[in-house]
């Protein structure tokens, strides 16, 4: 029997209880998902007809679209956070007491504010100048949802990143220093690269959250993934009734689909580089050096080699 610090082995009557809970969790989770088939069929929501409308071609173009435009929000409000959250984690480390100050400030100020709050308040701000902003103001929806998505999550992404810069060992600094790097030398080639590689799985768990979030861009009209198939649903007219349920779960497997593969990714990142070996590789020993020829005269005079 194996234990660890922090976690005991369990033992034989542990185990026994661990698979009675294994075992009432399945089976009220079944029942969980028993009942819910069960309304869906009293509401008639599991009728093939409501169900056929995903063969449209009209209604999977509108699907493809509202992906798009998802995927298209979540790259560019990622790529920003990222920056955003470079730039606040290193002035959060700062020497300067104003800039880290000011860092400070800006990072609990956003995650404290509800991130809904903040996509709706810069969409009304872009909206009221909408006559002088021409292009920007045309597209006050994405701008919108882009920055507040970028600002809350570039602030939580600042954490990260200084999570991983103060996990660097402090003797890896004092040592670059004795060398003669200066901070900004310190900071690029030894404490971002480390931090980075260190943080790359939960730096794309944050990526998850960024993806879920766009969903709230249904807030301010703007025509992501949930508002188009929402708006697609309210079209449709199937036995009377529009199919708000089945457009949903459709949408709703789609998110699925997406934050799983983004949560494979950051888990394949994170074992790849478990996996990595470090430190300096020991050198091969070197073959043995040919021993010198050494010529002996013999009794006739002659040279032999021994």
């Amino acid at each position: 029997m194996t234990s660890s610090v922090l976690y005991d082995s369990p033992g034989p009557k542990a185990r026994v209880r661990n698979r009675c809970y294994t075992v009432l969790g399945s089976l009220a989770l079944a029942g969980l998902l028993a009942f819910v088939m069960y309304r869906l069929g009293v509401k008639g929501q599991l009728d093939p007809k409501v169900w056929n409308i995903f063969n449209n071609a009209g209604v999977r173009t509108m699907i493809r679209d509202g992906v798009l435009t998802t995927l298209k929000v979540f790259a560019v409000a990622g790529t920003l956070s990222l920056l955003l959250g470079l730039l606040l984690a290193v002035a959060r480390v700062s020497e300067s007491r104003p800039v880290r100050w000011f860092a400070t400030g800006f990072i609990e100020l956003f995650r404290a504010v509800p991130l809904l709050i903040t996509i709706y308040a810069l969409w009304v701000l872009f909206l009221s100048y909408k006559g002088d902003l021409g292009v920007v103001g045309d597209n006050s929806a994405f701008w919108g949802l882009v920055i507040g998505l970028t600002v809350y999550n570039g602030c939580v992404q600042a954490e990260v990143f200084r999570a991983g810069i103060k996990a660097v060992p402090r003797g890896q600094v004092e040592a670059a220093y004795a060398l003669g790097l200066r901070k900004y030398q310190v900071m690029t080639a030894l404490l971002l690269p480390q931090a980075v590689r260190a943080m790359l799985p939960t730096m794309i768990s944050q990526l998850v959250v960024t993806l879920k979030d766009t969903s709230l861009g249904y807030v301010i009209t703007y025509t992501e993934l949930l508002y188009a198939t929402r708006q697609m649903a309210g079209n449709i007219i199937v036995n009377g009734e529009n199919p708000y349920t089945a457009v949903t779960i459709v949408a709703g497997a789609i998110y699925v689909s997406m934050c799983l593969a983004l949560s494979s990714l950051a888990t394949w990142i994170e074992r790849r580089g478990s996996r990595t070996k470090t430190g300096v590789a020991v050198a091969a020993a070197a073959e043995p050096a040919e021993q010198p020829t050494v010529l002996a005269a013999t009794e006739d005079g002659d040279q032999a080699v021994r």
